[in-house]
């Protein structure tokens, strides 16, 4: 795989999108249970008979990944830093507000995720934003890779915070405190020198890479240290000094409805990986939409269960002293939990690159095809100056804001609600609804199949936009008034 999607030129806005002809692998839409009524029979019937991968000139098996491959790269895409914000974000939604918000947001993502493989297949786009372009136009474009650019750009720093909120923990810890205090090398410890360092020495020469499959390796083994985490942080809490601990209230133990906007948004954040979707489909080997639907299915599983047991175990085990990185609540001369610090740091580490990889992309298009609306960019290439040079300015500069705060919590919430939503909620929907209304005469339709669409169709899409509009500024309004009252103060690891 090349370091951008494969894209074909975009459709002028004006014009319906129509779905061309292939001759490829068949469009498997049955296996993606995505709204349809009877009237929609016949032109399913037609679509499967369709290619849904990408054109045969672009499959370049040497670059892809299989599908143990590339279930590590979206599960590692996944669980990231949202992980450790689980219990912040139950104890801001209530207990059992929380379990349910998670379980809703997993179908939601799992349904949204396959929709822009699907919107991209309907346009025969084979990036994310040149389906937005091809559905919205030129500012739904720019839209849209504001949301992508930001998202990955917010994780980045999310990542380098924790970094610093690990890894000195850690060395502190394993390495005898007779070497770390002697005055020549003590500052090589501090939370500051150890951000420069890992991110310089592992993150940087990491993101340089061009091939997101070169990074499996990488995935692979961050996703094992991250269960890792879990396992220890679940099983060390109620081990935990109680002088760390608080009650619950009685909403924290039920339903929060005064903050669980800020709960679902730190868990969108946690979840939604569609800014890296259609680089992994592209990644597959001999990519289907229904061994996408797979991948996709399994992915968001394993994800809501690691995210289930870390926020559950985290909340009950810390109550109201809850902190926005979980880990954060555990002293640090916790040697169980420095393992999981030091797990962590390295899972950080290695998915910077990925958000990194996302962030050039949106950047390539911007610097090659000028306003990045009119012309593909599938055989252009970054030249190696570009590409070192926006390398190292996304790492280095991403990096200096972990240098000044440790409040992960804040961050987490405000890009949940903002670019999350856009990206997972607001727009894969509305992509579907405006390229299945220009398949069909809709006018010509008899009231049967009128309703049918709109209750099959608009009415979940429709739906779906609503709720995250309503994510985007009732949580990002939250989020505000919150860090400016200073109640997210106190995120830092305790001495």
């Amino acid at each position: 795989m090349s370091s951008g999607p494969q894209k074909y030129a975009s459709v002028p806005q004006n014009e319906a999108p129509e779905l061309p002809a292939h001759n490829s692998e068949e469009f498997e839409l049955e296996s993606l249970d995505l709204p349809r009524n009877s009237a929609d029979q016949h032109e399913l019937n037609d679509l499967q008979r369709e290619a849904a991968a990408l054109d045969p000139e672009s499959q370049d098996d040497s670059a892809k990944s299989n599908m143990r491959m590339a279930f590590m790269n979206m599960a590692n895409s996944i669980l990231g830093a949202g992980i450790i914000g689980q219990p912040y974000a139950f104890k801001n939604s209530g207990l059992v507000g929380g379990i349910i918000v998670l379980i809703i947001l997993t179908i939601l993502i799992d349904w949204t995720l396959r929709l822009i493989v699907i919107n991209a297949t309907m346009s025969n786009t084979h990036s994310y934003q040149d389906t937005v372009f091809y559905c919205y136009g030129k500012y739904g474009r720019i839209l849209l890779l504001v949301a992508i650019s930001s998202f990955a750009y917010g994780g980045c720093m999310a990542f380098c915070v924790i970094i610093g909120d690990t890894i000195p923990h850690v060395l502190k810890a394993f390495i005898p405190r007779s070497v770390t205090s002697l005055p020549a090398i003590s500052w090589l410890f501090q939370r500051n020198s150890i951000i420069i360092i890992f991110t310089t020495c592992i993150s940087y020469p990491l993101s340089l890479n061009r091939d997101i499959s070169k990074l499996a390796k990488a995935s692979g083994f961050a996703l094992i240290g991250m269960l890792i985490i879990v396992i220890i942080a679940a099983v060390r809490g109620p081990f935990a000094d109680p002088s760390l601990k608080a009650p619950l209230t009685k909403l924290e133990w039920t339903v929060n409805l005064r903050s669980i906007f800020q709960g679902i948004s730190v868990i969108s954040f946690a979840l939604v990986c569609h800014h890296n979707t259609i680089f992994i489909y592209n990644s597959l080997e001999r990519a289907t939409i229904s061994k996408f639907a797979k991948l996709t299915h399994i992915a968001c599983g394993v994800s809501m269960i690691c995210c289930l047991v870390m926020g559950v175990d985290g909340l009950l085990n810390f109550g109201g002293n809850t902190k926005g990185n979980i880990l954060n609540n555990f002293k640090s001369d916790d040697n169980w939990i420095n393992i999981a610090r030091f797990c962590f740091g390295l899972n950080m580490l290695t998915t910077f690159p990925l958000e990194v990889f996302v962030v050039r992309d949106v950047i390539k298009d911007i610097i090659l095809t000028g306003d990045g609306a009119n012309a593909s960019t599938a055989h252009l290439e970054l030249s190696s100056r570009q590409h070192f040079l926006i390398t190292t300015f996304l790492v280095f500069s991403t990096m200096s804001v972990s240098l000044v705060t440790c409040n992960l919590g804040i961050i987490l919430e405000l890009i949940g609600s903002t670019s999350a939503s856009l990206m997972a909620y607001i727009i894969p929907p509305l992509c579907y609804l405006k390229l299945k209304y220009s398949r069909i005469d809709y006018k010509s339709l008899n009231t049967s199949g009128k309703r049918d669409f709109i209750l099959s169709t608009a009415l979940p899409t429709i739906g779906c936009a609503i709720f995250g509009c309503l994510v985007m500024f009732i949580s990002s309004y939250s989020s505000i008034r919150d860090s400016i009252h200073d109640k997210n103060a106190g995120h830092c690891v305790e001495e």
